[in-house]
Formats: structure tokens, sequence, C-alpha cells
């Protein structure tokens, strides 16, 4: 079963469990007023998605929380960040009615907790990479009516939207450094010691630098079949200083084969989520594994039943289902991560359920290398 963790849970799903195991829902009514307002707090949060975005791309959140204590008026805010005086003060409003920020007579501020969960990229309760893919995937929804009446998915969306996903993806590093390794301490010495890694559909090569960059004694390959995504990757490896322990390879996955039985671990970050080519991508991740090598994919599963879709997590979860099938993908749930692991030969995973919900599919190449 998909955990749902403390952090997403909230208290508004009112749903328990039956004691034969079945589900049982005993949500009290809703009255009109009540549901209007839950309504009207869900549509607040789609214009809080673009003032935080703005916010963050602007640095308009980060020249906030520089200033500290002393805060900034709108006129200082938008010297700092180049913006223009007039829309900036119409953004300081409107984040101070979000509880974004505070306004005190003509001084803006932003708490501490605030700027953490919106800037800190190294905290798993981050989410600013999630507005950001958030604002930035709402803009292909022009397609999304034809999709629901059709059933025939886009076949591509922009640069702009891999770009998001890899700023999406930063709260899954940190998830993996802080959740998943301290679930792996054996995986942890052994990247301390040295090993060769290949991360399988590595996006802009993100968590390639985070690892090598922590793990100075490992070497690690990033395959990526997209070329926008692998010129970024480079790039990004380049400024890192990290070429010389970080490889990006151009390849059409799962076409690894020259990698065959050369890695001691395989990782797939946020990558399965299109059927038959996601079993492929396992196939040629296992293959390129040595005797005793790991296999490792972080994902963020669908619940398997209706009852554990209620609450914020599901309504989440729900978002990003709803994303993907524009093209149509979707999550898996954690018997989906079974099965595909079974359908690439490779076994029943060991499936570890993270507190931030995500969750890690494990299996270990059995031989005496």
């Amino acid at each position: 079963m998909t955990k749902v963790s403390d952090r997403w849970a909230g208290e508004g799903s009112g749903s328990s469990r039956r004691r034969d195991g079945g589900p049982c829902d005993n949500r009290r009514p809703v009255s009109l007023d009540e549901r209007f307002d839950e309504l009207a707090t869900s549509l607040a949060g789609f214009h809080e998605t673009w003032l935080v975005y703005v916010g963050i791309e602007l640095g308009l959140l980060a020249a906030l929380r520089d200033a500290g204590t002393d805060g900034l008026t709108p006129a200082d805010l938008a010297e700092r960040t180049g913006c223009d005086q007039g829309v900036v003060e119409t953004w300081a409003l409107a984040a101070h009615a979000y509880e974004l920020a505070r306004l005190e007579g003509e001084r803006l501020y932003i708490d501490r907790d605030a700027a953490a969960v919106l800037l800190d990229q190294h905290l798993p309760e981050y989410l600013g990479g999630q507005f950001v893919h958030a604002a930035i995937a709402s803009l292909d929804y022009d397609r999304l009516l034809d999709v629901v009446r059709t059933g025939r998915p886009v076949a591509d969306r922009p640069d702009r939207f891999r770009a998001s996903i890899e700023r999406l993806t930063v709260q899954d590093i940190a998830v993996f450094f802080q959740e998943g390794l301290a679930a792996l301490p054996e995986l942890t010495a052994d990247l301390a010691r040295g090993i060769r890694a290949v991360d399988v559909h590595c996006g802009g090569g993100r968590w390639l630098i985070a690892m090598a960059r922590r793990f100075p004694e490992s070497e690690f390959l990033g395959v990526e079949s997209e070329r926008d995504s692998v010129g970024r990757a480079r790039a990004n490896v380049a400024d890192a200083g990290l070429a010389d322990r970080i490889e990006i390879v151009e390849e059409a996955i799962p076409a690894i084969d020259r990698s065959t039985g050369a890695f001691d671990l395989a990782y797939f970050q946020y990558a399965l989520h299109d059927g038959q080519l996601s079993i492929d991508s396992l196939v040629a991740g296992w293959a390129a594994l040595r005797a005793r090598g790991r296999l490792i994919a972080l994902e963020w599963c669908a619940p398997a039943s209706a009852e554990e879709w209620l609450g914020l997590h599901g309504q989440f979860v729900a978002g990003i289902q709803l994303d993907l099938a524009l093209v149509g993908r979707s999550l898996p749930t954690e018997d989906d991560l079974r099965n595909m692991f079974r359908a690439a030969g490779i076994g029943d995973p060991e499936i570890i359920d993270l507190p931030s919900g995500a969750t890690l599919a494990v299996a270990s190449k059995p031989g005496s290398g």
C-alpha cells in the first residue's frame, strides 16, 4: 500500500477502514457554504501558484529572504530584482493576501519557514520546483480538452516542459539523499568507497551532480534520449566542474548495451511512467549491472484504493496524474512497480515507503562478483 505521510495526509479526508479491511467512508455531509469555501480555496490556489512562480523566477522571494528581518519596501524590491515598481507593488499586496509574505507599514517580509519551503532545494520539504513546474506545465493545457474527448495523447511537449521537470525533481534528489540513503546504509558505504552508477533517463543531470559532489570516489554515467535535456545535462556537468567523473550520453533509451555488466548501481528517478518503454528501460538497467549490483527506482506512487486518494497527498498525486494523461502516461501504483520489475525479468523488488510519501523499489542482482 502506498504510504501517505503525515506531511501530506492532513485532516480533511475523514476516511477510515472497516475491521474486515475494506474501505469505510465516514465523511460527514458537507453544506453548500462549506463546499463553496472549499472550492474557492482551490481556485485561489491556482492564482497562488502563479504568484509563487513569478516570485521564484524573478528573484522576488529570494530578495525578501536575503533581506531578513529588515524586510524591503516594494520599491526596494523592484530595484533589487530589476522589475517594474508598479507591478511589484501589486505582487507584494497579493503575497500579503496569500500570506506568502507580510506587509507591515511600507515594508514586506517573508518568514523563514516559507522561504525554506519555496527556496531551499536541499530540503525534502522543498516545493519551489513543484510550483515552477505546475505553472509551466499548465501552459500546455489548451490541448487537454481534446485529449479527454478523444483519448489521443499529444505527441510531445516543448523543451520548456522538460526543463521544468528538472526543477520539479530537485525535491526528489533531496528525498533520495535524506530519506533514501538513510534506508540503504550499505549503498551509502559502497558509494563512499567508490562505485560506478548509471542514471537512466537522467534529464538535466542534477542527481548525477549531487551524487558526484557527495561521493567523490564514485563515477557516474547519465543516459538520456531527449536532445534538449542532454544539452542541459552536459552544460550543468561542465559548469559544476565534474566532467571528469560524469559522462552524459545521448541514446535511444534503453540502448545502453555498451554498458552491459559495467555498473554497481542503476538508478531511475521519476522515470517509470511509460508502459512498455519503462519495462524496456528496466531490462537495460538490469543488464548494465554487474553481479551484486543494485537497481533502484524512486517514484511517487499512485494510491491503490479510493480511500487513499482522499486528503492532500491524494490531491497532489491526482494533479500529477492529470498532467501525465496529456501524453498518455500515468504514475504507477506499488503493484504496478512490482509488475514492471517482474515483466523486466528482475523479480519482486523490495518496496520501501519513505517518510515524504515517496517510494523506493530496490532489487539486487545475484552473483559473487
